[in-house]
C-alpha cells in the first residue's frame, strides 16, 4: 500500500498509539543498536523521555553481562539472519536500583534484502536494593580538575591539555572515579560530582570544593 494512502496514514497513526500505550518496554533501533523511537515505558527505565533517547545507544542504556552474546548477534546480522536475539542487561533505574533483565531483539524489514531494524523489548527480572553505604566523597587535586573540566564540557582531548596529562591518563581517572562512584556514564559521574558535594555549586566556570580535595590517595596505594 502507498505510505501516502489515507488508509496507510490512519493504520500507522493507530500503530504509533498502541506503541506509545503498552506498557511493556520497546524501542526501535538501527542495526547498529542506536534508538529510532522508543516507547513512554522504555523512557521510564532510563529516567527521561522517548524523544530524548533518540540517538543513544541501547547497550549503552543497558549493559550486556556477557560481551560474548553481542558479538555472536552482531554477527548473525551482518550475515542477515533473521532470528530473536535475546541478551542478559543490567541498569541503573532512576530510583538508584540495580536492575537486571533481559532484553529481546527482532530484525524486522519490508523485504529480505534490506538492512532491518532491530524491535528491541526489554524484561525486567529484578533489581538489588540501592547502597545504603555513602560513597567516598573526597578526590584528589587532579581528579577534581578534571571532574571541574567534564562539568564544563571539555572533551577527554581537551581535558588532556588542560592537565598535562595524555588522553589515556584523563580516562584512567575517569574509571576509577567512575568505578568508586559506581556511575556508568560521564553525565552520570558530573551529577555525582555535584551531589557528593566534589564541585562547587552555583559557580561557573565549575571549580572543586575545597574540602573535596584529599592530600593523599582516596583509593590508597595499588
Amino acid at each position: 500500500m502507498d505510505p501516502t494512502h489515507p488508509d496507510a496514514v490512519v493504520w500507522r497513526n493507530r500503530a504509533f498509539l498502541v506503541f506509545d500505550r503498552v506498557s511493556v518496554p520497546v524501542a526501535v533501533c538501527d542495526v547498529y543498536g542506536a534508538v529510532q523511537l522508543a516507547n513512554p515505558a522504555m523512557a521510564a527505565e532510563c529516567g527521561t523521555t522517548p524523544g530524548r533517547l533518540r540517538g543513544r545507544d541501547v547497550l549503552e542504556l543497558f549493559r550486556p553481562q556477557e560481551a560474548t552474546q553481542v558479538d555472536r548477534i552482531a554477527e548473525a546480522l551482518r550475515l542477515r539472519h533473521r532470528s530473536r536475539y535475546q541478551v542478559s542487561v543490567r541498569w541503573r533505574a532512576p530510583d538508584g536500583a540495580e536492575r537486571y533483565g533481559e532484553l529481546t531483539a527482532d530484525p524486522v524489514s519490508d523485504t529480505v534484502e534490506e538492512t532491518p531494524a532491530l524491535l528491541v523489548m526489554l524484561r525486567v527480572l529484578g533489581e538489588r536494593e540501592p547502597s545504603t553505604g555513602t560513597p567516598p566523597t573526597r578526590v584528589t587535586a587532579m581528579e577534581a580538575r578534571v571532574l571541574a573540566l567534564l562539568a564544563s564540557g571539555a572533551t577527554t582531548a581537551q581535558a588532556a591539555r588542560e592537565t598535562d596529562l595524555t588522553v589515556d591518563g584523563v580516562n584512567y581517572h575517569l574509571r576509577r572515579l567512575s568505578a568508586r562512584w559506581a556511575a556508568s556514564n560521564r553525565t552520570e559521574l558530573v551529577a555525582r560530582a555535584y551531589a557528593l558535594g566534589v564541585l562547587a555549586p552555583g559557580v561557573w566556570p565549575p571549580r572543586p570544593a575545597a574540602a573535596s580535595v584529599a592530600t593523599d590517595d582516596p583509593d590508597g596505594p595499588e
